[in-house]
């Protein structure tokens, strides 16, 4: 049976916490002199009070914690801190709608960066701060800083990582996860540190720059600007690339450079291949636009490559409207959209190593078609991959695409023309923000039907958790003793 009090105390610290990231977006509130600075407050009591009790009444519960515990407790975890998180938008009347608030929210969470918000350059600074700070603690994972810092609270997270990272890469940084989600996070934090003082030196204000730097790392896209990073210079606009290029790539990389092993960077198969998508795409774009189009070499070459890491990337961010291109090159943007970065970073989508799973294996099968009765192992990074990995993958893949085409068809349902269902659909599933149609780079989701947002939240939870993690809670099998 499920041990409930201990889940009930895993949710009570999980808002204890973030009353503290609620506070502080009170302060902010306050050094700017802003009449939300009690909205900050009053939600921050919210959490802390019934977080406090549970934490307290509970303290003493069993601290055994299974499988079966930790999937209810990232899925549930995600859901309530959206429910907790919307209230600062609703008190402070930034957006009244419950329904907006929660997307909002729920975006900023995933890391999904679509936003209901037309006029952002109108928002308080603490609403603008609360908002990147979704990002920020979505970035990591709300149940990897658990890992971190809950064992101080007397019990470990193992069950927690691996329902929060349910990926297909589980190479460890140090054989404790405690210690492996603490140095995850300090890379986070450090390459955080690192753009927000390469943002400054091109004059981008203290606040703006670590607002972008929190949705650049996270991957997530939430800007302080209506026109997001296009009215920057071209130096901020390449610092914003590197630094989502960084976000996209295994962070176990980062380690290995950290160690001075740069030559496992440059062997990781998946981060060679994720280079190479860019810049073939990267390529094609800026060859249509300079030369078909006759655009400023530069100009076109730094569009194009912007674009192109945004949505691989799944970060969001938009410095000019793909919809607006050829349509060739629309189709390749809408193809990113189910792409992704490297496993192990904080992209969205479906992730370079599944693709090149599938494609390595569908080759395999033509190879046993020929020699039927040879063992013919795949292999990723010269290691052999296990069958019951491809079929994993296999099945994400199939269930990712069915989702998402239910997902575009229930939006087609509730009103919403067929390019803006396909392309909300895939972008949220794959946490990127910018769709096609009505919800493109220069639109945003507030005309999205009510019940066509509560569709698409549920389609960035999905997403962001990798389909099983929550779709599990819905088999009869999960809940028998």
């Amino acid at each position: 049976m499920l041990n409930f009090r201990f889940i009930a105390k895993v949710l009570g610290h999980i808002l204890v916490a973030l009353s503290l990231f609620l506070f502080a977006s009170a302060g902010v509130s306050l050094l700017y002199g802003e009449g939300d600075f009690y909205a900050h407050i009053f939600s921050a009591l919210v959490c802390l009070v019934p977080g406090g009790i549970a934490s307290w009444v509970w303290r003493k519960v069993p601290k055994e914690i299974g499988r079966r515990e930790g999937f209810v407790i990232v899925s549930t975890v995600w859901v309530i801190m959206s429910l907790f998180g919307c209230l600062p938008y609703i008190l402070s009347g930034t957006i009244p709608n419950f329904t907006n608030a929660f997307f909002e929210t729920i975006s900023g969470f995933t890391t999904t960066g679509a936003s209901v918000v037309s006029d952002i350059e109108s928002l308080p600074h603490g609403i603008l701060f609360w908002r990147s700070i979704t990002h920020f603690i979505g970035g990591m994972g709300i149940i990897v800083l658990a890992v971190a810092i809950l064992p101080y609270f007397g019990f470990g997270g193992m069950s927690l990582y691996n329902a929060e990272a349910a990926g297909i890469s589980n190479d460890k940084l140090h054989p404790r996860i405690k210690q492996t989600a603490k140095l995850l996070w300090r890379i986070y934090l450090v390459l955080i540190g690192a753009e927000t003082i390469f943002l400054m030196l091109g004059g981008m204000p203290l606040f703006d720059a670590l607002c972008h730097s929190f949705a650049t790392i996270a991957s997530g896209g939430f800007s302080t600007q209506n026109d997001s990073i296009a009215g920057y210079s071209p130096y901020i606009q390449y610092i914003v690339i590197v630094f989502m290029l960084f976000a996209g790539t295994n962070f176990t990389l980062f380690y290995f450079v950290w160690k001075g092993n740069i030559s496992r960077v440059f062997e990781n198969r998946e981060f060679r291949v994720y280079l190479t998508v860019i810049a073939v795409i990267t390529a094609i774009v800026t060859f249509t636009l300079a030369i078909l189009d006759h655009h400023e070499g530069e100009e076109s070459f730094r569009t194009a490559l912007f674009q192109v890491v945004s949505l691989i990337t799944s970060t969001g961010f938009a410095t000019a409207d793909y919809t607006a291109w050829h349509p060739y090159l629309t189709y390749l943007m809408f193809l990113l959209l189910f792409s992704g970065a490297c496993a192990g970073s904080t992209s969205g989508g479906i992730k370079i190593m599944r693709h090149g799973i599938l494609f390595r294996n569908t080759l395999q099968e033509f190879k046993r078609m020929v020699h039927p009765h040879a063992v013919i192992p795949l292999r990723i990074n010269g290691k052999p991959i296990a069958s019951d990995v491809v079929y994993k993958v296999l099945a994400f893949v199939m269930l990712y695409m069915t989702i998402f085409s239910l997902g575009a068809f229930g939006l087609t349902v509730v009103g919403m023309d067929m390019d803006s269902a396909m392309g909300a659909a895939a972008t949220t599933m794959g946490g990127i923000g910018p769709g096609l149609g009505t919800v493109g780079p220069v639109d945003n989701y507030f005309a999205v039907p009510q019940a066509g947002k509560w569709i698409l939240s549920f389609l960035m939870l999905l997403g962001r958790l990798e389909l099983f993690t929550v779709l599990i809670l819905f088999s009869p099998h999960f809940w028998k003793k």
